[in-house]
C-alpha cells in the first residue's frame, strides 16, 4: 500500500498542505506528487491506460477547485482524492462495465498484458472474476475495489464515499459473496478474516 509519506518534524501533513494552499496555490503540487501515482494506476485497473490519464487529471483539478472545503481535520487527503476519482470513474461506469464483459468474454485484458509478463495464464482465470465484477451493483463494485485494489482501509472507504463504515461493511460482504458465488464457492463455507477488519 502506498498511502501518504510517514509525518515526521518539519514535514506537514494533507490538511496542513490544502490549508497553505489556499493562499499559496502551486502547493497544492505536493498532494498531487504524493497522490498521482496511486490514482492513476486505480484509474488504469478501472477503465484502462488511457482514460486513467484523463481521471488523474481531473481528480486534481477538481480537487484543486474544491479544495477550500476540505475538511482539515482531516490529515490524511488520500480517501478525499479517491472519493473524487471514484464520482469521475462512475461516470465511465458504462465503460468500464464494458471492459469487464469484455474481460470475461474474451479472457483478454490489455492493461494486464502491458505490464505483466505471462499474462496468458492468469488472464484466462481473470475471465470470470471480471463476469462477477461486472455484474455487481456501482456501489458494491465501487467498495470492492477500493479495498482491493486501491489497498483503502474500511474507514478511507467511508470517507471517499461518504458513507458510514457499517455500509461499507456491508457492501464488501454483499460484493464478495457474490463473487464467491459466481467463482463457484460456498459463500457459507469460505472464512474471510478480513471482512471481521
Amino acid at each position: 500500500m502506498s498511502g501518504p509519506p510517514p509525518t515526521t518534524a518539519g514535514t506537514e501533513d494533507d490538511a496542513q498542505i490544502v490549508a497553505q494552499s489556499l493562499d499559496q496555490p502551486e502547493l497544492f503540487a505536493r498532494l498531487y506528487d504524493r497522490y498521482a501515482p496511486d490514482i492513476h494506476r486505480y484509474a488504469t485497473r478501472r477503465l484502462g491506460d488511457g482514460t486513467a490519464d484523463d481521471i488523474t487529471a481531473d481528480t486534481f483539478l477538481t480537487a484543486f477547485r474544491i479544495r477550500s472545503r476540505y475538511d482539515l481535520t482531516r490529515p490524511n487527503a488520500r480517501p478525499w482524492l479517491y472519493g473524487i476519482a471514484g464520482n469521475l470513474i462512475g461516470k465511465q461506469r458504462r465503460t468500464e462495465v464494458r471492459a469487464l464483459r469484455a474481460l470475461a468474454r474474451t479472457g483478454h485484458d490489455p492493461v494486464a498484458a502491458s505490464w505483466v509478463e505471462d499474462t496468458d495464464s492468469r488472464i484466462a482465470a481473470q475471465g470470470p472474476l471480471a463476469g462477477a465484477l461486472a455484474a455487481l451493483s456501482a456501489g458494491d463494485r465501487h467498495v470492492l475495489l477500493l479495498v482491493a485494489w486501491a489497498e483503502l482501509t474500511y474507514q478511507e472507504v467511508a470517507e471517499a464515499l461518504d458513507i458510514p463504515v457499517g455500509t461499507v461493511r456491508s457492501r464488501l460482504n454483499r460484493a464478495r459473496r457474490k463473487v464467491r458465488t459466481a467463482l463457484g464457492a460456498d459463500p457459507a463455507f469460505v472464512n474471510d478474516a478480513a471482512e471481521v477488519a
